[in-house]
């Protein structure tokens, strides 16, 4: 058996903005896996200035999961536990490697065409026409739940996009999710959060900055719009640590990135302590190309949340790899009829 990794810098179609700023590129690491004439694949997928895995060190940590790569997935996983984008590139190159066709991690109706995974449209930040056109843009294409990120902007300029919206469209029709990505300040947020309300809006992720636990549960506590805690999951590593925050924060939503959070393993240590505490989640992708979210997509679908997902980010590339997977009228699905072309190496 023998491992390798691979640098590969992803190329947006189009600037995307988010609260932390521009995005024009984004880097990658896979992990691929040679073993008899067999092959695995997975991504690790890192997202400079948020993974608590951006670390100098983080290609030394790679290069020692290739070369201890005999350990075996249950040991490397253990070692890397303050490396969550290598333990979910770990993950799946396993499972890929064990895989009939290695980029089937997860069989089922999902990967045989036959379901597909309801899915949100996202909006990204900028100006006002810019945002009002991918706004139409996504409710043309059948989109019935739209994610707009806000905080990048005036807050005014971001509510009227919003009244526009819900003055053609009812909550019954389009539901409004939005993502401050922490823009907000614990003095002025529950008067922004009471505004939102106003509109119908689903809920709103990670309105101020991780951290700030009392200030969040208090927020949580007063708020007349369903919190998501987003960012605030990020390094938090240890069982009944997760458990501490959530009795702490006591969320309405929690959103899970593997990339993020540690793969499946991670998400599905926050989905048990989240049940416990009659929380509700979902699960979205984290900017990865298209081996990475066809992972987290198979994932997904094997929970059966009914819940709109954050799975519509395949297509932000100039330079990602074909896939079966392709999203129709809001919903992402597995079309056996296209190939994929990874040709990394």
């Amino acid at each position: 058996m023998q491992a390798t990794y691979h640098k590969y810098i992803l190329n947006f179609k189009r600037p995307s903005g988010t609260s932390r700023g521009i995005l024009k590129t984004k880097e990658t690491w896979f992990i691929i896996i040679d073993d008899n004439g067999k092959r695995g694949v997975g991504e690790c997928g890192i997202l400079r200035t948020l993974s608590i895995d951006d670390r100098p060190d983080y290609e030394e940590k790679l290069k020692w999961t290739c070369q201890n790569i005999q350990l075996g997935l249950d040991t490397l996983l253990k070692e890397l536990f303050e490396f969550p984008s290598i333990q979910f590139g770990l993950e799946q190159v396993f499972l890929s490697l064990d895989s009939k066709n290695k980029f089937e991690l997860f069989p089922s109706k999902f990967t045989q065409g036959k379901e597909s995974i309801l899915i949100n449209g996202l909006v990204w930040m900028g100006g006002k026409e810019f945002m009002k056109r991918q706004i139409k843009e996504k409710l043309t294409s059948g989109f019935s739940c739209i994610k707009m990120k806000i905080g990048a902007i005036d807050f005014e300029t971001e509510m009227d996009l919003l009244t526009t919206i819900r003055k053609e469209f009812s909550s019954k029709e389009i539901e409004l999710r939005v993502d401050a990505n922490g823009a907000f300040l614990p003095q002025n947020a529950l008067e922004k959060l009471k505004r939102l309300s106003d509109l119908d809006i689903h809920s709103i992720e990670q309105p101020i900055k991780k951290g700030q636990l009392e200030e969040m549960a208090l927020l949580c506590e007063k708020t007349p719009l369903p919190i998501a805690l987003d960012e605030e999951l990020i390094g938090v590593f240890l069982e009944e640590r997760k458990e501490e925050l959530l009795q702490i924060i006591q969320p309405q939503f929690i959103i899970l990135k593997p990339s993020l959070i540690g793969g499946f393993n991670g998400s599905n240590e926050w989905i048990e302590k989240a049940k416990k505490q009659n929380i509700s989640w979902w699960i979205t992708s984290a900017l990865e190309s298209n081996i990475g979210l066809n992972a987290i997509a198979q994932f997904t679908h094997t929970l059966q949340n009914k819940m709109p997902q954050g799975l519509g980010t395949g297509s932000l590339y100039t330079n990602n790899f074909n896939s079966p997977l392709e999203i129709e009228k809001g919903n992402l699905q597995y079309n056996n009829s296209k190939s994929w072309n990874f040709n990394l190496v």
